[in-house]
């Protein structure tokens, strides 16, 4: 890799070639797991504990918006986010609480609904 900038048309100094999101770790729609613990499931793979985010991998933070460095949550990229609102948690699971936020962002609206209300008697 060469320490040449990249200048574009403008002028401006852009970066360094080679930097940026091609680090190897893909951008992916699907969500995985972040959480505060782990623990190591009965098959010997690490497995999400504690409080639950939904994380983008190739992000540093996750969808709610909580920095991953700075709140110590693990990443799970094995693991993908398939909680939904109506999950029940008991105390024999280790996740302990799934973060609402991160629930409300990765479920979105329903197919067959456009707008979050309708009128039905508009007036004249």
């Amino acid at each position: 890799m060469t320490d040449e900038w990249i200048k574009p048309a403008g002028g401006a100094r852009m970066g360094r070639p080679g930097r940026g999101t091609g680090t190897g770790m893909r951008m992916t729609s699907a969500p995985a797991v972040a959480a505060s613990g782990e623990e190591t499931g009965p098959t010997g793979v690490r497995e999400p504990a504690g409080e639950v985010h939904a994380w983008l991998p190739g992000q540093n933070q996750t969808v709610c918006g909580l920095p991953l460095s700075r709140t110590r949550l693990r990443r799970f990229p094995h693991v993908r986010f398939d909680y939904a609102s109506t999950d029940v948690l008991t105390g024999e699971d280790p996740v302990g609480r799934i973060c609402p936020r991160c629930l409300a962002a990765t479920e979105g609206r329903r197919r067959d609904e456009k707008h979050a209300w309708v009128r039905h008697a508009p007036r004249p």
